[in-house]
């Protein structure tokens, strides 16, 4: 189980504080977790740091 309380979550340098659709990404030991912004109590997904580098890739590519 991920310990999220010891995570510093940050938003993406594209977001501001008026947009409302945001998630907010931290570094964890292994894998990064992700969560909602508006509703950052609601729970987390996590995701093994393969994973996630590999879903970074494809969105820089424009391939999702």
């Amino acid at each position: 189980m991920l310990d999220v309380s010891r995570l510093t979550f940050r938003k993406s340098s594209y977001s501001s504080a008026t947009q409302e659709n945001c998630v907010e990404v931290a570094e964890a030991p292994g894998a990064f977790a992700v969560r909602d912004s508006q509703h950052p109590d609601a729970g987390v997904l996590s995701f093994p740091v393969a994973e996630w580098r590999a879903f970074l890739d494809k969105v820089k590519r424009d391939h999702l």
